[in-house]
């Protein structure tokens, strides 16, 4: 687990939480693993108190789950939680690129251009280790709620954010698609021409390829994803496979050939009359 330092006047369950969710978030603490209360403690140089008072607020963000008589484990990336954040972000993001692009100053722009030009340094081999390009990725968006005079806003979603930013972690290393240095870049040519529509629209497109990525990182890193059906491509494969299944096993061996059709007909109607084999 990687450590900073404490900040000035944190306590130590906020040190405890932030060493947490920066770790999860980085994914230096995987999805799925075990955490010690102990060795948190000894490694955060920390009373036992705090940390599990962390590790209980890190349950109530839903990054954490607490098992009866075995500890507790960071929880499994659910889909179902990303994608409110990301709803909850496209919301905000997209509505105060209006107030940016009429607030924006020359100094703001300097501001985002040095920021997304730090971003492609950071993809450069030399640069390795100097540039952290999800740090950068944060700090752009923050200087967007900034000039738009709405820092607070940032910290509500803060506790939202970590579904989010886990998954924007994964796919920097399993995508390796860097098409959010080359989105910044176009949101900041539309906010300097105080283009609000190609603003928003640029802003749309970044904030969902979280979906476009799913379907790769579901495949490449299945261990850390909380299997749930969230599309309905995927719960009609389910029930192909159901059906295909019931078929084979239940209704073609107990069935005449030439009946086959009509019997699945009769198994998959959503009605129970007098033929259906759901009849009590």
């Amino acid at each position: 687990m990687k450590l900073e330092e404490r900040h000035y006047a944190e306590t130590a369950r906020e040190y405890a939480l932030r060493m947490l969710k920066e770790n999860i978030i980085s994914m230096e603490l995987k999805p799925g693993a075990m955490v010690s209360e102990n060795e948190l403690a000894a490694q955060l140089g920390l009373s036992r108190t705090p940390v599990r008072e962390a590790l209980m607020d890190m349950a109530q963000y839903g990054l954490g789950d607490i098992l009866p008589q075995r500890g507790s484990r960071i929880s499994l990336i659910d889909y179902a939680l990303v994608e409110e954040a990301r709803f909850a972000r496209e919301v905000l993001e997209v509505a105060i690129l209006s107030i940016v692009c009429e607030n924006v100053t020359e100094e703001s722009l300097v501001q985002l251009r040095q920021n997304v030009r730090f971003q492609q340094l950071s993809q450069e081999p030399e640069m390795s280790g100097t540039f952290d390009l999800m740090e950068l990725d944060n700090e752009f968006h923050r200087l967007l709620f900034h000039i738009a005079h709405k820092d607070n806003t940032v910290r509500m979603l803060e506790g939202m954010m970590a579904h989010f930013d886990r998954v924007r972690a994964l796919s920097l290393s399993v995508v390796k698609d860097q098409k959010i240095i080359s989105d910044h870049l176009a949101i900041c040519d539309a906010i300097e021409r105080r283009d609000v529509a190609a603003a928003q629209a640029v802003m749309t497109k970044h904030l969902s390829r979280v979906n476009v990525d799913e379907a790769t990182i579901r495949a490449a890193c299945p261990e850390y994803i909380k299997n749930c059906l969230r599309t309905r491509a995927g719960l009609a494969s389910v029930l192909r496979g159901c059906y295909n299944n019931a078929s084979v096993g239940f209704a073609d061996s107990a069935r005449p050939e030439g009946r086959r059709a009509d019997y699945r007909k009769k198994l998959f109607s959503p009605r129970r009359g007098e033929n259906s084999p759901f009849r009590k």
